[in-house]
């Protein structure tokens, strides 16, 4: 595999291409908007300049990382000589099924799908094709450049020569993959929203404020980021969506989203990418600028 595309040129679809593209693989970032494919470009070349300032890599790596990577609107066209396509759009079943079918389409007959898809199942994916043993998860963890995990998920018909090409290739990426099955939430959510979801429901409650909270998982649990700071980081509006498919899923009372997460989906307070959540941030540095007016 050496021709890979990355469908949606996001945060997560911007930093798998990045990845690939310094490993030497040719990339091509498809997304429906000029402007998001501009954009993700800038943030790659930004990322990679910081990458050579700390010296972990080459001026010579950053440019050719650059050249290995295109960019285009038309998904026929950028997928047509794809090895691998990789699905990182927005986190919308529907959407999800729809690029699918298309992909099956338009792919080469040998050609392998994989979304990031964060909780959505596998399977249901796959059935948007004829060729469900050859979809697969491949989950990234944000930021993609950075974070070692991929979260490999095996469909319910995805083969074993599939899911161990996958394996390795995450490998030839200096990643570490973890294959799970195809279950609501994979591994890493199904675990990391309900605690989420609880920190949001002690701040409902007035049990604490948004930074006691965070201080508390910070210093008491060693976690690098607080619980509201890191559904900021994620978008509340991911949240909210991976809960729902958790809910949905297994029809346990304790995945319900919070009603404060509900309101604040709804009133478009979504996090970093908004500019506001549990905490306020500088549009132009994504920093937070103001302590969170929760108490």
């Amino acid at each position: 595999m050496k021709n890979i595309t990355v469908i949606g040129a996001g945060t997560m679809g911007n930093g798998i291409a990045h990845v690939f593209a310094m490993n030497n693989y040719n990339v091509t970032l498809c997304d429906i908007s000029e402007n998001a494919l501009s954009k993700a470009i800038e943030t790659i070349d930004k990322n990679l300049w910081r990458m050579v300032a700390k010296e972990k890599i080459t001026e010579e790596i950053k440019e050719s990382t650059i050249k290995n990577i295109q960019t285009g609107t038309n998904l026929e066209e950028c997928v047509k000589d794809a090895d691998l396509v990789i699905e990182a759009a927005t986190e919308n079943e529907s959407l999800k099924l729809s690029i699918f079918s298309d992909l099956d389409k338009f792919c080469k007959p040998d050609c392998i799908l994989a979304s990031n898809t964060s909780s959505i199942s596998i399977t249901k994916i796959a059935s948007a094709t004829e060729r469900p043993d050859k979809v697969i998860g491949m989950h990234f963890m944000n930021p993609v450049p950075v974070m070692k995990l991929v979260e490999v998920i095996k469909g319910y018909a995805t083969s074993d020569e599939i899911t161990n090409s996958i394996m390795d290739l995450s490998k030839d990426l200096s990643k570490v993959p973890v294959e799970v099955n195809d279950y609501p939430g994979f591994v890493a959510n199904r675990i990391l929203l309900p605690m989420i979801n609880e920190a949001i429901s002690a701040l409902f409650e007035g049990v604490a404020g948004v930074e006691e909270i965070d201080t508390v998982m910070k210093l008491g649990m060693a976690h690098p980021m607080g619980p509201l700071q890191l559904a900021d980081f994620i978008g509340l509006d991911v949240c909210l969506s991976i809960l729902e498919v958790l809910y949905d899923g297994f029809k346990q009372p304790k995945y319900a989203a919070c009603p404060l997460l509900v309101n604040m989906v709804q009133a478009g307070k979504l996090g970093r990418k908004s500019g506001e959540g549990f905490y306020v941030y500088s549009r132009e540095t994504k920093e937070v600028v103001v302590s969170p007016s929760f108490s």
